[in-house]
């Protein structure tokens, strides 16, 4: 384990939350007191892309919202968040129109965010596990109108066969994967769940490439894909990239680091030895991640 990254990560005191407000239930009170709060927006436009529809306020202090409470029929005004999980939403560069797949998709902050970006002309929102995929509708029925719902397919099956069933089928593939996720991994008393953990932990690698096999089928040529964990291990993040990009020669790896160049005012960045991978490490003050964050392109 790092030096104070360790420190933040198993200190959830220090752990901050930002704010991504709900563009389709806008509160412009909510914005005035967050304002005074003395939160600020998220790189406040310097990235190459960040719609203006997505708004997202960090603090410099660990200070938590409350949150709102699930009301059927009734939009939340904002939903909260590791403000790094925002940032393989972004490296996704959605436009309106784009068929979409979220493949991994519970509990559903992602994909809230990525209709925060834009309208796409379909979302297909996937997520194997039973418990998850229910929280995942409640997040959609939570933030997003009916009349975008209708362009949404919320599905439970395995993501490993979905590349199969859909080939060729989505311009933009997001694989935020099942991993080691070292914030709520490493805070947890139960001996018993942890040591189930660790031999969990040893065949993830082989699951996240399968993902990816079968994103890489789903998406179409000429396609962005960006693979995400919020986990510091290098075997669940650049191995698995460098392994996928060993066994395809039609995928390429794509440049991100303009983004770690933009966003080093809110987040701390170590080296990955990739120029199409970012490592975003918890710091003092900017206690974001861990996030890992590649993006690839299908020729």
């Amino acid at each position: 384990m790092l030096g104070t990254e360790g420190d933040v990560l198993i200190s959830p005191a220090c752990w901050q939350y930002a704010v991504l407000l709900n563009r389709f239930n806008y509160s412009f009170e909510l914005e005035k007191n967050l304002h005074l709060k003395g939160y600020h927006t998220l790189s406040q436009g310097s990235l190459p892309y960040h719609p203006k529809s997505m708004q997202c306020y960090l603090s410099r202090t660990p200070d938590r919202m409350p949150s709102e409470r699930h009301q059927i029929g009734n939009l939340k005004k904002y939903y909260l968040l590791n403000a790094a999980s925002l940032l393989p939403v972004l490296a996704l560069e959605l436009r309106d129109g784009e068929k979409v797949l979220d493949l991994c998709a519970a509990p559903g902050g992602k994909s809230v965010a990525l209709l925060q970006c834009a309208d796409p002309g379909y979302l297909h929102c996937n997520e194997y596990d039973g418990l998850r995929f229910r929280w995942l509708k409640q997040t959609l029925e939570s933030f997003i109108p009916q009349p975008l719902v209708d362009v949404i397919k919320v599905s439970e099956l395995d993501g490993r066969d979905l590349g199969d069933a859909q080939p060729g089928t989505f311009d933009k593939v997001l694989v935020d994967a099942p991993c080691s996720n070292d914030r709520s991994w490493l805070f947890s008393s139960d001996s018993q769940k942890a040591a189930c953990r660790i031999s969990q932990r040893r065949n993830l690698p082989v699951l996240q490439i399968e993902l990816l096999r079968s994103a890489i089928k789903a998406l179409r040529p000429g396609g962005l894909l960006v693979y995400s964990t919020c986990t510091l291990s290098k075997a669940e993040n650049q191995d698995v990239i460098s392994e996928i990009l060993n066994s395809y020669s039609n995928i390429i790896p794509v440049d991100i680091k303009e983004m770690a160049r933009t966003c080093s005012r809110d987040f701390t960045f170590a080296p990955t030895g990739q120029e199409c991978g970012l490592l975003v490490i918890p710091d003092k003050g900017k206690a974001w991640g861990p996030m890992y964050i590649a993006k690839l392109k299908k020729s």
